[in-house]
């Protein structure tokens, strides 16, 4: 039987099934239920957030001959017709390889087309941004007065791209990046469906990982599937991300604050040799220097960490033993070396020189004031 990744076969069909994103969900609704749709959208957030997925439930939602309080029924003639993602009335446009002006015409021509057995022909033009200026030029008179059996919805990761003149057209829908407990709620919906054991902790760190997005956060949710056998566990997921066990962050944070040379240098050679990136590495320790500096200076830490008991109460201990500013040197430092990492042909010398640079020269009392 042919795998289905997880973030196609759990793609919400209605809005209620959207995550994160409901101050855009209810509005929608809301234009539906009372008839005021508009000609012209604009979806803008980073990926994975459910732009694509909102556009094909609105457009089946605007077609729906029984609407449920402005989301598509999903059982009525035109529902079922338009899941089928060959259908003439849906049409997707992929602006990254459809750009030119030609291409744009061509949409003109065929908007004029009613839609067939259906109330409204919708455009879904993702990463719009990709349109050349001709080409924005030559949708823009049918954008602003386009058939009244048309909508157009335009989707994009770089709003800033585009003319105003497109953007004055539109109605425009800002796309949040999912939280934290949504993305493990999901997890847990979508795991327990699949009949799959998981530790808690470990659907925190694929959440984590996934960083706001709902695709991403699905997609490792796969990857740690297939390598964990039986039961999903917090290791498993560290061994699919490769990222560094807490353990190991505060080992190697002590021996910052104690000067510890050579037990840093044979920290970081234990890693190396143990297959560790060093890219993921420092972006761990600058992480963890932020979590550090949370601890330090907000009144209730972990309810920005969201992280277990034992977890937070070490993070915590460790924390009273840095300055502030120490910690955010130590955010900029690591943070910093993440490109660097990536292009030097010695990731392992980088990382080292950078940990003793920091050790000696940012210590508790030899921190430089700017």
């Amino acid at each position: 039987m042919e795998h289905l990744a997880l973030y196609r076969k759990y793609r919400p069909a209605n809005f209620d099934e959207v995550v994160g994103q409901e101050h855009i969900t209810q509005a929608l609704k809301n234009q539906i239920a009372s008839g005021s749709i508009g000609h012209a959208y604009l979806f803008t957030g980073s990926r994975g957030i459910g732009k694509t997925s909102i556009a094909r439930i609105l457009a089946r939602a605007v077609n729906c001959l029984d609407n449920q309080n402005g989301s598509p029924c999903g059982r009525c003639e035109i529902c079922v017709k338009l899941e089928k993602q060959n259908d003439i009335n849906i049409i997707e446009i992929d602006a990254a390889s459809n750009n030119r002006v030609d291409d744009v015409r061509e949409l003109r021509e065929k908007v004029k087309f009613a839609p067939v057995d259906a109330k409204y022909k919708v455009y879904i033009i993702d990463e719009v941004h990709m349109l050349t200026d001709s080409a924005f030029n030559a949708l823009l008179k049918t954008l602003e007065e386009p058939p009244k059996h048309v909508i157009f919805i335009l989707a994009t990761t770089e709003a800033h791209k585009l003319p105003a003149t497109i953007l004055s057209r539109c109605v425009r829908f800002d796309f949040r990046l999912v939280g934290l407990e949504e993305l493990v709620g999901l997890l847990k919906k979508v795991f327990d469906s699949e009949e799959i054991e998981y530790d808690d902790e470990a659907l925190k760190a694929i959440a984590l990982a996934g960083e706001g997005s709902v695709r991403d956060t699905l997609s490792i949710a796969d990857s740690v599937i297939a390598f964990c056998i039986g039961k999903v566990t917090l290791e498993g997921v560290q061994k699919v991300l490769g990222s560094t066990d807490e353990s190991l962050m505060i080992e190697f944070f002590d021996k910052l604050q104690n000067k510890d040379i050579g037990g840093l240098l044979e920290l970081v050679n234990a890693l190396d040799e143990g297959g560790k990136n060093m890219s993921i590495l420092v972006k761990d320790l600058s992480k963890h220097a932020r979590n550090l500096l949370i601890c330090k200076t907000c009144a209730k830490p972990n309810e920005i960490l969201n992280m277990a008991e034992e977890s937070f109460g070490r993070i915590k201990k460790q924390s009273d033993e840095f300055e502030e500013r120490v910690l955010i040197s130590y955010m900029q430092s690591f943070g910093g070396a993440e490109n660097e990492l990536r292009y030097t042909i010695s990731p392992r010398l980088l990382l080292e020189t950078l940990s003793l640079s920091v050790m000696t020269g940012m210590g508790s009392e030899e921190v430089k004031k700017n």
